[in-house]
């Protein structure tokens, strides 16, 4: 039983399922914001006060949050898996992995505190951006563990090209972070009552499309010169397409009103689009000068 709960052959699977959790808990928990359960549970770390778990009068917005809260040990449990696993493994194959799989679960507690802190202030627009900006640096972490369950799979390119693919990284962070303020001056507080940021919603769009064409743009260009070095395209031509998809769902959702089914595409979009953002940075690497 040990051996088949914790064999290394393992690690691929609890890498893979620690990536898919991470986006998972990402829309569970824009769900719980857009259908306006975000004090569903209305203190933490107990649902209600003197009950750890949703009770009837907290209606459905309560069955909602304390459905996002039990998700976060699903995480836990199987951060805790993928840590035992890892320590089975020989020193000779734990680089990479012990690190990945210790931030990730360390990481899932620091998020528990910050939806405790999210719920405590009422749901503070800076505080849940700050919820999703750890969820991506954790959707990150996943991505790198996949990556070393996968093999570390590389393509060597020319040093400029790995510069290239590095401030396409950072125009993504860019166009992801200002997404999450553009989130906190609109409407889907979480709650009826909960205040936004009070910046102009209508500038910010505007101001969150720039590095996300800037983007789409400078990944064009990488697939015209990976054609030329006859390189592989895939994992390129799976990220202009998430790219491409992000900016229809964004464009559409402004034109009717931001509907919760749109935005919570949206959501995933950006999650996948960290993963995918991340995977380009650990694939490409610089040629040697020799």
């Amino acid at each position: 039983m040990i051996d088949f709960l914790f064999g290394r052959t393992r690690i691929k699977f609890y890498a893979w399922a620690s990536l898919v959790s991470q986006i998972l808990i990402v829309v569970t928990g824009g769900a719980v914001r857009l259908t306006g359960s975000g004090l569903g549970c209305p203190t933490w770390p107990e649902c209600e006060p003197g009950s750890i778990t949703n009770v009837p009068e907290l209606g459905i917005h309560g069955v909602i949050e304390f459905a996002n809260r039990l998700l976060t040990f699903v995480l836990l449990l199987i951060a805790l898996f993928t840590f035992i696993t890892v320590l089975r493994l020989t020193k000779i194959e734990r680089p990479g992995f012990f690190w990945t799989s210790f931030v990730l679960g360390l990481g899932i507690v620091v998020q528990a505190v910050i939806g405790g802190i999210t719920v405590l202030t009422g749901l503070n627009s800076w505080i849940v951006g700050a919820h999703f900006i750890v969820s991506g640096a954790l959707i990150a972490v996943a991505t790198i563990l996949v990556w070393h369950a996968r093999g570390r799979q590389i393509q060597l390119v020319p040093r400029f090209f790995k510069s290239h693919i590095v401030l396409t990284y950072l125009v993504g962070v860019l166009a992801v972070v200002i997404g999450v303020i553009v989130t906190g001056s609109g409407p889907h507080a979480g709650d009826a009552e909960t205040p936004r940021n009070g910046l102009n919603s209508d500038l910010l769009v505007h101001v969150h499309s720039y590095p996300a064409y800037t983007l789409l743009i400078l990944v064009l260009w990488q697939i015209i010169y990976l054609v030329r070095l006859k390189q592989k395209l895939a994992s390129t031509l799976v990220l202009l397409a998430s790219i491409g998809a992000q900016a229809l769902v964004g464009l559409v959702q402004s034109w009717y009103g931001l509907p919760i089914a749109l935005v919570a595409l949206h959501m995933l979009g950006a999650s996948v689009l960290v993963s995918l953002l991340t995977n380009q940075l650990l694939v490409y690497r610089k040629e040697s000068k020799n």
